[in-house]
Order: C-alpha cells, then sequence, then structure tokens
C-alpha cells in the first residue's frame, strides 16, 4: 500500500513540474454563443386593438370570423401585443372584408367539379395619439375544394374552404405587420406622421343636356 500511494505522489509531483497548466478566464461559453453582458434586451412589443371587421360582402356573418382569425394570428406571428377591448393600446387595426366568393376551377356542361373559395381583406392601422394611419394593406387568401353530388356536403365544403381562406388572408396581414415592425418601419412612419392615403375619385362630371333636335342637331 505504501509503495502504491508514492507511485501516485510521484505521478502527480511530475505532472505538476512539466509546465503545462490548465486554466478558464471569463465567464465561459453560453447558450446560443452571446456572453450574458452582450446581449440587447429586446424592445417592447407594440400594443395593436384590433376592431370588429367591417363586412362589405353579401356572405353573413363574416366578418365575425375574420375578426377572430385576425386577432389569434396576430397575437402568435405579428411581433405586436394585441390587446382587448378597453385596455390602453399604441395602435388600432381597423379592417374590412372587401371580397368573398366562390369560382369553379374545373368543369363541364353538366357540372362543377372543382371549385375555390376567395376572401380579400383590408386592414388600416393608426397610431393612437396622433390619430395619423401608419400601415394600409391588402391580402388575399384562397382555398380549393371538390364538389360532390350532395348540395348539402357541398356548402359545408364551402363553408370549411371560405374559412381557410379567411385564416390564410389574416396570416398574410400578420407576416406583414411582423416585418414592419422587426425592419423599424412601423417607428418611423409613426415618427414621420403616417402615410399618405390615395385620395377617393372625384365625382363623375354631369352629363351635358342634349341640344334641341335629339342627339345629333337639327
Amino acid at each position: 500500500m505504501r509503495w502504491s500511494q508514492l507511485a501516485i505522489s510521484c505521478s502527480l509531483l511530475a505532472l505538476s513540474g512539466c509546465g503545462y497548466q490548465f486554466q478558464v478566464e471569463g465567464a465561459g461559453p453560453t447558450v446560443g454563443g452571446v456572453a450574458p453582458a452582450a446581449a440587447k434586451p429586446a424592445g417592447e412589443a407594440p400594443r395593436l386593438a384590433i376592431r370588429m371587421f367591417e363586412n362589405k360582402t353579401f356572405e353573413p356573418n363574416i366578418e365575425v370570423k375574420v375578426t377572430g382569425y385576425a386577432r389569434r394570428e396576430f397575437s402568435a406571428g405579428s411581433g405586436a401585443r394585441v390587446m382587448t377591448d378597453g385596455e390602453a393600446t399604441d395602435y388600432v387595426l381597423k379592417g374590412q372584408v372587401i371580397g368573398a366568393g366562390v369560382t369553379s376551377l374545373t368543369f363541364t356542361l353538366q357540372g362543377t367539379f372543382e371549385s375555390r373559395a376567395t376572401v380579400t381583406l383590408n386592414a388600416r392601422v393608426e397610431h393612437v395619439k396622433t390619430g395619423k394611419v401608419v400601415w394600409n394593406q391588402a391580402a388575399t387568401g384562397s382555398s380549393e375544394y371538390f364538389v360532390t353530388q350532395d348540395l348539402q356536403f357541398n356548402r359545408v365544403l364551402e363553408n370549411r374552404a371560405m374559412e381557410q381562406a379567411g385564416i390564410l388572408a389574416a396570416q398574410d396581414l400578420a407576416t406583414r405587420f411582423l416585418y414592419l415592425v422587426e425592419s423599424g418601419e412601423l417607428a418611423r412612419l409613426t415618427a414621420a406622421g403616417g402615410i399618405t392615403l390615395p385620395s377617393a375619385p372625384s365625382p363623375l362630371a354631369p352629363s351635358p343636356a342634349p341640344s334641341p333636335g335629339g342627339p345629333f342637331g337639327r
């Protein structure tokens, strides 16, 4: 036993005298490769309230569904913090359903085999303090479905396709708004006083009164 202890002691002395030392300085590696002191705190997400969409189509109650889709998609992936009614907010989104319909894709003289449901939305974001519009964007979503011989089941398929089209349109708006936030464009447009919206077309001038004797005169 004494010889074993002596051999271990000699080995330790040889290693300590060989000139190699192992030492770690600093905080060491961190997950993600960024030291805690160098990490930048994330900016506070803008607060956004989404009002009930306005239905400009003949599709009943589509504005209720689309508003729910928009609130869900903006909460998940727009870079904004969606606020509920009554909470303080920085921006307000006012939207419209400006298109909702079904078109035939594949058909013959005997009937339609495949159809497409399309939903088009328009969203306008206003800065609460200034009342200026900082974002105005349209988005369209579409979904296809096969038509069967069962008219009642076709209605179910059409409703599902219309819902999917509305979800895709809301996702498109949320993705575009995310780019606006992350690129700093939202802050820049807010500081600049908003955007200039295209002016509404002027009303048509009244037609001139017909000359006596008919349109070709006498």
